[in-house]
């Protein structure tokens, strides 16, 4: 028995992950003799949003004879706007509904999502930490969906791999535990991270933030790109009042140069008052990783080119100027 349960590219392209319906339906279809007719499919979305999953859509869809129009990866979307046009026989394509509509939901919730935080941090940068609170099996993609939102670098090794970035991180609190001190960890660290490597040290372990992040600064004698807060609800969390403080005492010994990184619950929110604080970089996990998708919807809207729908919505192609021709039909090429 496999004992991890997500499911392989080739269990996707094979259609196993599909909602069984569907697979009733083609077999109907093919009794009818119905399972050839060309038809039109449109996908929009339920909300507004930014688009994510477009990409990873169309990779899917690589190998199945049918043309399909697109909207640009990362563009704004707002309710009931067509994102995705596949024209060709149903029987080819119509198993892999829900498979497209999770890809480009689940991707466009997290992008959605990350815009957000990226907004309220008004340049100040965002780093994707969601990897921890999903499944290993779309970490990558949500740090891809997240990178589309406008994070600047992601955690996870293959989610950053994939994007064709270093992935971003600094040091946990396991490694200072070990330790016993967070100036022997930040020595060590110092000493073995690559030339190039920011030296960004965890600052909340064992004693007053302030007074540790004086302690680091010290002992790296310069070397020390920024502290990182990532202080436990038990003890209140990262507060404005706390960032305010740090970034004071530093400046007092001359060490206005070195940063403060915060993470740890992370909100549109609270990352405005942090910023406003002194803080100049956002590590956001749950927020991210938590996004609701933005639900999408596939209709069709044409057979053999005349217009269908069903009750409540319009028979016919929706006008989309927007949308670009991203894969042709094998007699089109």
């Amino acid at each position: 028995m496999r004992s991890i349960r997500s499911a392989t590219p080739e269990e996707i392209q094979a259609g196993i992950t599909a909602d069984v319906y569907f697979v009733g339906t083609q077999q109907i279809l093919k009794e009818l003799e119905l399972h050839n007719l060309e038809v039109s499919a449109e996908i929009f979305a339920n909300r507004s949003g930014l688009l994510a999953g477009v990409d990873e859509a169309l990779a899917l869809m690589a190998p199945i004879p049918v043309q399909i129009e697109a909207l640009d990866e990362g563009s704004e979307v707002t309710r009931k706007q067509v994102v995705m046009r596949i024209t060709g026989h149903y029987g080819d394509f119509g198993l892999y509904e829900t498979a497209l509509l999770g890809i480009l939901a689940s991707s466009s919730g997290w992008a959605t999502a990350t815009r957000e935080v990226v907004q309220a941090a008004q340049g100040v940068p965002v780093i994707s930490f969601g990897a921890r609170h999903v499944h290993p099996a779309v970490a990558s993609v949500m740090d891809r969906a997240a990178l589309v939102g406008g994070a600047v670098g992601a955690s996870s090794i293959l989610g950053a791999r994939q994007a064709g970035q270093m992935p971003s991180g600094t040091m946990p609190h396991a490694l200072l535990l070990m330790a016993g001190d967070t100036v022997q960890a930040a020595l060590a660290y110092d000493r073995i991270m690559p030339q190039g490597t920011p030296r960004v040290v965890l600052v909340d372990t064992f004693k007053d933030e302030a007074e540790e992040a004086i302690r680091v600064a010290e002992a790296l004698n310069g070397r020390l790109d920024s502290i990182r807060l990532d202080t436990p609800r038990e003890r209140g969390g990262v507060t404005p009042e706390l960032v305010h403080e740090i970034h004071t005492r530093l400046a007092q010994k001359g060490y206005d140069q070195i940063g403060i990184f915060v993470s740890g619950g992370l909100t549109p929110e609270k990352i405005g008052l942090l910023k406003e604080a002194g803080a100049n970089g956002f590590g956001v996990g749950s927020y991210i990783a938590a996004a609701p998708p933005l639900d999408m919807t596939m209709d069709l809207k044409a057979i053999e080119g005349r217009p269908v729908a069903k009750r409540g919505r319009i028979p016919g192609l929706s006008p989309s100027p927007d949308l670009k021709v991203r894969q042709k039909k094998p007699s089109e090429c």
